[in-house]
């Protein structure tokens, strides 16, 4: 009987409606939320999202972005897999490295070997340094290089252009640095490269009461905060080209002393907190994204460095900043040994930025 009632049925029987979803994240959140992003220079939503508040009114203090009380609530609430979903499509948008180190034997035994796991509950002042080379495809003649300081505690990183990789430009950039830096360098550790086990860094280490260690040979594990920030900062600020001379060197110095500032004051990063192992499977679970000044602010630093740090965070300008690092960058470029037309003119961060401009 059903059957023939359905062979006697004039058509198959409606589909129901598919029950439409209230959309509680409209275009003008959507909108900050891009702007919020670029601004962030696209890191990820897991550490964009704890730091959405500080830079959000960072813009807005700035007159950067101008939002309505609904539309920054909405802004402020957004979970990292929500904002994830909301960026996928300008994710889909724009969507190697080379070791130049020479193991230096040098006075290697009166250093002591640090491996990844001795650095637990470190005060800040502790740094791990690495060298980058700019050599471009070859690794011939005189070409220069990065020195990259990273304190571990807050992941404060410091960069220094120099012009070659001997022991005197080595120990000439790390007094720069420990000019420059709000908290003194109490911990120094390396990899074994001759650039660092040498006397000239080892007397500089002794002179200032720094305890200098060193990692094991071809265990990039032992560095691993450097060598993440070796990517994330000096690759990706300066890129893979080959740069000489001291045109070069001095716009690379002026490009660090931006990118130092936007860095440790505007990106957030994720430590690791703890890493459990089951048979094959290991679990990490991390803190809260901060930012190496926030990390920094919650140590046990004086309230003076606190206050300073504060109120540089709070005059900076966060677009302002990244036009100039754009500028510097682009100059620095048309400074390469063997210049791409390509990569100068590849899409401007600062004119998505104004694609993105809202009124919300």
């Amino acid at each position: 009987g059903h059957a023939l009632a359905l062979l006697n049925s004039v058509g198959p029987e409606p589909k129901p409606k598919p029950r439409m979803r209230h959309r509680v994240y409209d275009e003008p959140v959507v909108e900050a939320l891009k702007k919020v992003w670029f601004v962030s220079n696209r890191i990820c939503s897991k550490r964009l999202c704890p730091f959405m508040e500080y830079l959000v009114n960072s813009l807005e203090r700035h007159e950067h972005l101008k939002l309505t009380r609904e539309v920054k609530s909405k802004l402020l609430s957004l979970s990292p897999s929500t904002a994830d979903r909301l960026l996928r499509r300008e994710k889909q948008k724009y969507s190697r490295g080379r070791s130049n180190t020479r193991p230096g034997a040098l006075l290697k035994r009166q250093i002591e070997v640090r491996t990844f796991a001795d650095w637990n509950d470190v005060v800040p002042g502790f740094f791990e340094a690495d060298c980058v080379a700019h050599c471009g495809a070859v690794a011939k003649g005189s070409f220069l290089s990065t020195l990259t300081l990273t304190d571990i505690a807050t992941g404060w990183t410091e960069c220094r252009a120099l012009p070659n990789k001997t022991e005197s430009a080595v120990a000439a950039a790390l007094s720069a640095v420990a000019e420059l830096l709000p908290f003194p360098i109490k911990g120094f550790d390396s990899d074994n490269g001759s650039e660092f086990i040498n006397s000239k860094v080892i007397d500089w280490c002794t002179a200032r009461k720094v305890t200098f260690t060193r990692s094991r040979e071809y265990k990039k594990n032992d560095q691993a905060h450097v060598e993440e920030k070796n990517g994330s900062i000096v690759r990706r600020y300066v890129g893979y080209d080959r740069f000489e001379g001291e045109d070069s060197r001095l716009l690379m110095e002026k490009l660090y002393s931006l990118t130092s500032i936007y860095v440790n004051l505007f990106q957030p990063s994720m430590k690791l907190r703890v890493k459990e192992r089951d048979g094959g499977k290991v679990t990490k679970h991390y803190e809260e994204a901060k930012t190496p000044a926030q990390r920094l602010i919650e140590s046990k630093i004086s309230t003076a460095v606190k206050a300073q740090l504060k109120r540089r965070f709070r005059n900076t300008d966060p677009v302002k900043l990244l036009a100039e690092i754009e500028q510097t960058q682009i100059a620095l470029w048309k400074t390469s040994v063997n210049i791409d037309p390509a990569s100068v003119a590849e899409t401007s961060l600062l004119r998505i930025l104004e694609s993105t401009e809202t009124t919300t």
